[in-house]
């Protein structure tokens, strides 16, 4: 998902289709224990073409066939292990999760957010060497930043940073 903040999914219950290519074009995605994925077109004679898109860009090629091709669900557990979320938990402490992991990023400054996941995604369609390069050039822009500055000194003062870029 483009935009300057990170997008979390938070999951409970069935995200199958369109819902499983939510959660997988979300930047970061939490699910109950119980949640449940999957690219079922396939079962009524749809493919899941659009999912697809998307889910092949989270998890290996041959397990997204797997899931395009049969149409099963995936439980959280495996969802985790093939990288389609990243963590579970049970629907009890699925919101404190949620939340708890939103501070924390809000926590950080927001212009390194924004720098880092800009170029987290443009890094990816490049060649090896490009992206080094290219990440290379983005670290030392960011370093020159009051964030990166405050941060330093915050860290080296052994005190929290106060952010001056909103």
């Amino acid at each position: 998902i483009e935009g300057r903040k990170p997008v979390i999914a938070k999951v409970h219950g069935a995200a199958f289709a369109a819902g499983c290519q939510l959660v997988a074009s979300c930047d970061l995605a939490i699910s109950s224990d119980d949640a449940v994925f999957a690219t079922p077109g396939v079962n009524i004679g749809l493919f899941c073409s659009t999912p697809m898109v998307a889910v092949s860009r989270k998890v290996s090629r041959k397990k997204t066939m797997k899931m395009l091709l049969t149409g099963e669900p995936i439980n959280a557990t495996y969802a985790k292990e093939i990288g389609l979320i990243n963590d579970h938990y049970p629907i009890s402490e699925l919101e404190d999760e949620v939340l708890g992991l939103a501070k924390k990023i809000a926590s950080k400054s927001n212009l390194t957010i924004k720098i880092g996941k800009e170029a987290f995604y443009k890094q990816l369609e490049m060649p090896l060497y490009k992206a080094y390069k290219y990440t290379s050039e983005v670290m030392t822009k960011n370093a020159m930043k009051l964030d990166a500055e405050e941060g330093i000194s915050a860290f080296l003062e052994k005190r929290k940073p106060n952010w001056k870029s909103k």
